[in-house]
């Protein structure tokens, strides 16, 4: 077995031990996916209190904080299966709660770079926080129209996985990059699923009008055999006349 093999092991079973201990306890996955919600928060604080001279040991912090956080993410859905409480809310609950975590992250670095006059990444920022949360959007959008959407590859774990290396290596000036980097693909991702989206959409359409010409038709002749039939070879009938 390799050494990597043996890591993915060996955190396999303690994710399973975590899940275990936490099935016992008999908690509510959605109590855990808000305590994750409440630990990104943290770190969005950590983010916005950092300024230029303790900016590499807060974003050092705030990255090991969402690496805290990502547990609950990753254990609030194997608990509840773990201990039959999945529901259809629950799935719902864990989007909303996300798209909260997302924007918390993002705006703690807004406020960071809005306290140090960085207008330009202040604006980048921005940018990457409604870009994520469209990526969300339109696939959430998407998927009430064509049944699923999976296409992109800026999904949430990438970005959260981009944000925890922007703010391990801020010291070396890791975050720009990592802002830039989410800024394009997330907006690739957007694209993408808006032409997949219209391509399925089309053959949707399509399919929609060729059942609706041929319901037409069926409809027509229905019609046309129950029209009265003339007698053929009788003319119409004459009257006698008594003059």
């Amino acid at each position: 077995m390799t050494w990597t093999g043996a890591f993915g092991r060996a955190c396999r079973v303690l994710l399973y031990a975590i899940v275990r201990g936490l099935a016992l306890t008999r908690i509510s996955p959605n109590v855990l996916t808000f305590l994750g919600l409440v630990i990104n928060t943290i770190a969005a604080i950590l983010f916005g209190y950092a300024n230029t001279t303790n900016y590499s040991r807060m974003f050092l912090y705030a990255g090991l904080v969402i690496i805290g956080a990502g547990i609950f993410d990753m254990v609030d859905g194997r608990v509840a299966r773990a201990t039959g409480q999945v529901t259809t809310f629950g799935a719902f609950f864990d989007s909303v709660i996300d798209r909260y975590s997302d924007v918390a992250l993002f705006f703690g670095l807004l406020v960071y770079y809005a306290r140090g006059n960085h207008f330009f990444y202040l604006v980048l920022v921005a940018f990457v926080m409604v870009s994520s949360v469209m990526v969300s959007y339109t696939r959430a959008r998407a998927e009430s129209l064509i049944g699923t959407c999976k296409v992109g590859f800026m999904e949430r774990p990438e970005r959260v996985v981009l944000v925890i290396i922007g703010a391990l290596f801020a010291r070396w000036g890791a975050m720009a990059p990592v802002l830039w980097v989410l800024a394009v693909l997330s907006t690739v991702t957007i694209i993408h699923r808006i032409a997949y989206t219209y391509q399925q959409t089309r053959i949707i359409d399509l399919k929609a009008a060729e059942a609706a010409a041929q319901q037409q038709l069926m409809a027509d002749a229905k019609a046309e055999t129950s029209k009265p039939q003339t007698a053929k070879g009788k003319g119409p009938q004459q009257i006698p006349s008594f003059n």
